[in-house]
This record gives C-alpha cells, structure tokens and sequence, in this order.
C-alpha cells in the first residue's frame, strides 16, 4: 500500500520546514561577528593583560569598548544556544527530554548572557 503513497503524504507531520533557513543564517550571521569581535576581544585582553583593575576598568567604561563587549557575549551565547539547539534536536529522540533541554539551554544562555552584560554596565556606570 506504501507504493501508492506520493512523496509529499510521505513526509508530512515528519517536522516543521519553516524555520531552517532562518537557523542556518543566524549560525553564520553569528559565526562572522564572532571572528570579527572574537579577534578585537583577545587584543584588548592581550593590551590589557599587564594593566591593573583600575586601568581596565576605565577601558571596559568607555561606551564602544563596552557596546563591543556586549555584542560578543549576545553573540556568543546565541550562536552557542543555535548550535547545542541543532544536537538536541538530532540526537535526543525522547520528545519530552528533547523539550526539557531546548528550555533549559534557552534559558541557560539567556541568563549567562544577562549576567555578563549586567557586569560590563556595573564596569561603566560604577564611579
């Protein structure tokens, strides 16, 4: 009875393919700011690797430096949910642990990335 079957009633309610295209562009939209503030964040280090608190302080308070900051880490973070979001998805076969981890993850890389951006704003606004 299968060979009666088109190809579409085959693969109907095997998933969703409204938002892959979306998936892929992020993980490579995050993927080129990662190599761009990847490689500005590690030479502010390596500039700041002999400086002292107060020293790097004053270089995370300025705006930019600061503003770069924070769109490494929302980049990081995102980037790192959209692919532990993709091994998920491939490899957890029980729905419900499946859903478990994609909230989990979500949440998890939500707060990571809150709470680095809260300490770079409290790095700018504390006198």
């Amino acid at each position: 009875m299968d060979a009666f079957r088109t190809p579409l009633k085959k693969v109907r309610g095997l998933g969703s393919a409204k938002e892959g295209t979306g998936h892929w562009w992020m993980q490579r939209v995050t993927a080129i700011a990662l190599a761009v503030l990847g490689i500005w964040f590690v030479l502010l280090l390596t500039g700041l690797r002999p400086a002292g608190y107060e020293t790097t302080r004053a270089v995370f308070a300025d705006p930019l430096t600061a503003t770069l900051t924070i769109a490494f880490v929302w980049s990081l973070y995102y980037h790192g949910y959209l692919g532990l979001q993709v091994v998920i998805e491939d490899y957890v076969h029980h729905r419900p642990t499946e859903v478990a981890l994609l909230v989990f993850v979500r949440f998890a890389a939500f707060f990571a990335a809150l709470v680095t951006t809260i300490a770079v704003l409290k790095l700018v606004f504390a006198g």
